[in-house]
């Protein structure tokens, strides 16, 4: 639902959860400017007093907190359909309708900002910033990177290559690093490398290694010298998540197999996990995944469960992604409560999704927060996600989004006034 507010902004009647401090405010107010920055988020009692040339959202005793990440998203590409189908039975024009359709349903479940980690054009990116869909902030990695027979070879098994144009190999350090060039030049905020095999990629399997750590680094140097760009790695296995993280990538993608070690030199080098459990959660159905798929999923989905919780209790800096495209679009906050399941309090994943999220991204300065000076991103749930963290869960329950004060879903009742009821 598309309601566009671009005059100063009042929320009361609700809980707030601001995304940095230890506990919710009970009944709390938040102000933003017409330039959509916050001025107030606090007690009500404390607030500054209403006043009429400002748009109020009365949340009916919902919780208000920031607007949300994904950082491990894939926008371009389907959740019913591999994107194989998708990109041979499909016209151009239609892809790219559906893609718009998905930023919106996405933005409507809550994530203001995302990070697409390959097959999403830059285009899209700008296409959001300056209004032309709606979506969530983006960063995008444009492409991916890996080696000859690699997680992002778009070879199929029967040898015919279909030519994924957002799949790049490169099989030493110097071609990784003409691959990085690639991926700057299409307009890259980050740059995307397989460090070893995936579930998805028929001829490899997540033990595998992919890019050696020279050629890691390589990639790395390249985007340190553009803008001091950060590298995600792909990196299910062992020896995978290693490489990447010696190699000096900014984020572990997936990280089925982290252990000690990797967990360890992740915290000495200030890097990020970003798990993606929607893809160990979501059911499994041999009916839905070939058998090589389905056999690897087998072998590797209580094993990465036992590695995330582990990483969990050592207090990993974990950034919140959910894969979307190999897992459905539009119901990305259901990452959280994998989270909780694995062993991290309801407010430490709300503060994943939002701060830690943030940080990761280097946009910690304005957004993930709700606090004075910060951006206006935010939304609002019925319900409270520290009883039951599962209420973010659907879309439904999330009732109001905005970014930077600019309403862009609410379902609240237009009557919906101080005394009209609370949400429970």
């Amino acid at each position: 639902m598309q309601i566009e507010h671009k005059a100063a902004l009042r929320v009361h009647n609700v809980r707030l959860i601001d995304g940095a401090g230890p506990t919710a405010v009970a009944d709390a107010v938040l102000e933003a400017d017409a330039d959509g920055r916050i001025t107030y988020a606090g007690p009500a009692g404390q607030a500054p007093p209403p006043r009429d040339d400002v748009h109020a959202i009365d949340g009916r005793g919902g919780t208000l907190l920031p607007g949300f990440f994904d950082c491990h998203i894939h926008l371009g590409t389907p959740s019913d359909q591999f994107v194989v189908n998708d990109v041979l039975m499909n016209p151009p024009v239609t892809r790219t309708l559906r893609t718009a359709e998905r930023l919106r349903h996405t933005l409507e479940a809550g994530i203001t900002s995302a990070r697409d980690l390959g097959a999403l054009p830059a285009a899209f990116r700008d296409a959001v910033r300056t209004g032309l869909v709606e979506g969530p902030r983006l960063q995008v990695a444009v492409g991916v990177i890996s080696h000859t027979g690699g997680h992002a070879d778009a070879t199929m098994p029967g040898g015919i290559d279909i030519g994924l144009d957002f799949c790049e190999l490169a099989d030493d350090a110097r071609e990784a690093r003409k691959a990085a060039r690639r991926m700057l030049r299409a307009g890259a905020d980050i740059i995307k490398i397989c460090t070893s095999g995936g579930m998805s990629s028929a001829g490899d399997d997540p033990d595998d290694e992919g890019l050696r750590e020279d050629e890691v680094a390589a990639v790395v140097d390249e985007a340190l010298r553009h803008r001091g760009l950060p590298v995600a790695a792909h990196a299910q296995g062992r020896a995978g998540i290693l490489a990447a993280i010696r190699g000096g990538v900014r984020s572990v993608e997936h990280g089925n197999a982290i252990d000690d070690e990797g967990c360890d030199l992740l915290g000495e080098r200030g890097g990020f996990l970003v798990p993606t459990l929607a893809t160990v959660f979501q059911p499994l159905d041999p009916a839905r995944n070939p058998p090589w798929r389905y056999q690897k999923k087998l072998r590797w989905n209580e094993r990465t469960k036992e590695s995330i919780a582990a990483a969990i209790e050592r207090k990993v800096n974990i950034a919140v992604g959910t894969d979307a495209g190999s897992t459905p679009h539009g119901r990305n906050l259901a990452e959280l409560s994998h989270l909780v399941e694995l062993g991290m309090s309801p407010m430490d994943a709300i503060r994943a999704a939002t701060s830690h999220s943030a940080r990761l991204l280097g946009v910690e300065d304005r957004l993930g927060t709700l606090r004075p000076g910060m951006l206006a991103d935010l939304v609002i749930c019925a319900g409270d996600p520290l009883r039951d963290i599962g209420v973010l869960s659907a879309p439904e329950n999330i009732v109001v989004v905005a970014q930077q004060g600019v309403v862009r879903k609410n379902l609240l009742p237009a009557s919906g006034l101080a005394g009209a009821g609370r949400l429970r």
